[in-house]
């Protein structure tokens, strides 16, 4: 009788030793553009949805309101972000500047190499193949009510 294959080792513990490495990966590539990969993907965020209000940007990034408004306060300082009065007194929003603008885009294109260079690393076929994983891997979640799905902007 054939053994059925198991998983060897902790699911968690692999993917977040690959999360760190690709994470360094592309936080060295960005970081030439003078952001943080989490600025760049706030940035891609407020330009894609904006403006829009603090909660439902954290709701779309996936993130807690308390780490947005960490995260925001430098981007707003730096003059790539503002945040106005909302359509009611007590609500905000957020947008993109003309600055920020710019700042994304020379962001984008060392983001755009660090995409190309791993690429290159594992092969395209590599990295399809794990995007499909993952994509189907959250949506199995998402269907048990085990994982919270938010959008990404790359390009």
């Amino acid at each position: 009788m054939d053994a059925i294959a198991r998983p060897q080792g902790c699911t968690n513990f692999r993917l977040r030793r690959l999360m760190r490495q690709l994470a360094r990966h592309y936080d060295a590539e960005v970081a030439k553009s003078g952001l943080k990969t989490t600025q760049y993907s706030l940035l891609s965020h407020v330009l894609h949805l904006g403006p829009l209000r603090p909660v439902d940007l954290a709701q779309a990034m996936g993130i807690e309101a308390s780490t947005l408004t960490r995260n925001l306060k430098p981007m707003v300082a730096a003059g790539w972000l503002t945040q106005s009065d909302g359509p009611d007194a007590r609500s905000r929003l957020i947008a993109i500047t003309d600055e920020g603008r710019k700042k994304r885009t020379e962001a984008q294109r060392h983001w755009r190499t660090a995409q190309e260079k791993l690429n290159e690393m594992l092969g395209v076929e590599r990295v399809i193949a794990l995007h499909t994983l993952v994509d189907e891997s959250m949506e199995l979640l998402q269907a048990t009510g085990d994982a919270t799905g938010y959008g990404e902007f790359d390009e």
